[in-house]
Formats: C-alpha cells, sequence, structure tokens
C-alpha cells in the first residue's frame, strides 16, 4: 500500500535530499508549499534548516502553522528533522524569543560551548533513554550507539523528560538527538544524511 507523505516546504533549506529519500523508500511525496495541500496525507515531514524565526516567520507565511496543529491533533504522525524537529517544541532562544508550534512543550536553547565547539557538526552516537519511542516509534529497529551526523547550534530540552527518547554526547556535555510524543517525533540529527541506518529510521516512520 502506497504512504502519501507530505514534506512542508516553507522556504528554508534543501528539501531535495529529504524528498529523494523517501520516495527511494516507496512513498508517495508531495512538496508542501501551503498548508491546503497537508490535508488527506497520511504523514507529515517537517524539515529545514536556519533560523528558528525565519522558520516560523515561513511557516506563517504558507499557512502551515494552523494546518499542521489541526493534522497532528487529528492522528496524523508527523517527524521533524534537525530546524524542523526544533520548531515543533513551544519556543526558542535563539537570537530572542521566538514562540514555536507547541507541539511538544519545551524550548530550544544553544549547545552548551565548555570544551566543545560549536556548532555540532559531524557524527555521533545515538543513545536511548526511558522513552517507550525507542521502542515503538522510527527509531524501534535502531540499535543503540548508531552513527548519525549532526548539524547545529541548539538543541531541544522538552520540558517533560518522557518526551527525551535519544541523547549524544558532545565532550562532556548530553544534548538532545530525538524527541518524541505520541504521533510527533523530532530527529535533531539528519537521518536522510546517516547512510542506512538513518534510511531505516525513515523507512519506520514511513510504514510503522
Amino acid at each position: 500500500m502506497s504512504v502519501k507523505v507530505a514534506v512542508v516546504d516553507y522556504g528554508l533549506g534543501n528539501l531535495h535530499s529529504v524528498e529523494k529519500a523517501l520516495a527511494h523508500l516507496g512513498a508517495e511525496v508531495i512538496v508542501a508549499e501551503s498548508g491546503s495541500q497537508l490535508a488527506g496525507v497520511d504523514k507529515i515531514v517537517l524539515p529545514g534548516v536556519g533560523a528558528f524565526s525565519d522558520g516560523m516567520a515561513g511557516l506563517r507565511k504558507a499557512g502551515h502553522i494552523e494546518a499542521i496543529k489541526a493534522a497532528v491533533a487529528a492522528g496524523t504522525p508527523i517527524l521533524g528533522i534537525c530546524l524542523g524537529a526544533q520548531l515543533m517544541l513551544s519556543q526558542s532562544e535563539e537570537f530572542g524569543h521566538c514562540e514555536g508550534l507547541g507541539l511538544i512543550p519545551g524550548k530550544v536553547v544553544k549547545i552548551p560551548s565548555e570544551g566543545i565547539k560549536v556548532p555540532h557538526v559531524g557524527w555521533a552516537r545515538l543513545e536511548p533513554t526511558e522513552n517507550a519511542a525507542w521502542k515503538t516509534g522510527p527509531l524501534r529497529a535502531t540499535p543503540p550507539q548508531t552513527w548519525t551526523y549532526f548539524v547545529h547550534s541548539y538543541h531541544m530540552v522538552p520540558d517533560d523528560a518522557a518526551d527525551l527518547a535519544a541523547t549524544v554526547h558532545s565532550g562532556p556535555h548530553q544534548i538532545t538527538a530525538a524527541v518524541s510524543r505520541a504521533n510527533i517525533t523530532g530527529f535533531q540529527f539528519h537521518p536522510e544524511k546517516s547512510g542506512q541506518k538513518g534510511l531505516d529510521m525513515l523507512k519506520a516512520f514511513l510504514f510503522a
């Protein structure tokens, strides 16, 4: 059975690699340039790179904010990647306070810089938390300590520790790699750039 997935286009980042990966896995992919295109899809992917405030402005301009909230409230699974994952939280401190989508209560904060280079760029090993999402969500086929690829200066801090699905270590610091709540999943890393294991995560999201 074909899975129809919408990749949300809000003007930030190159969507081609995500679109190509999803199509390779057998999904019917539409690039949604407006919120109206999110109606009736089976899954939603919210990718992106760049600044949090610019991301929210792009979502608002394209009419995506209310459409995303309505789809998620109706039970549509959504996966956020990198900036897309951060946008799903309540707020960010990047370049001043900015409100997010509020799908997962929490904030986006700067990675501690003591003893490490920021931005955090490169490969790091995933470390699961006790969140059940590691066993039931898109990470369910992912072994602990799997290498994944990151490019970011900020990370997600959910209000409820139960929403934290995976972390990685960068120097002495433990930073968020994935969050999850019900039908909402956010990856700080780029699964589409993380080799076969990353593709396996996307496949698990598509065909759960």
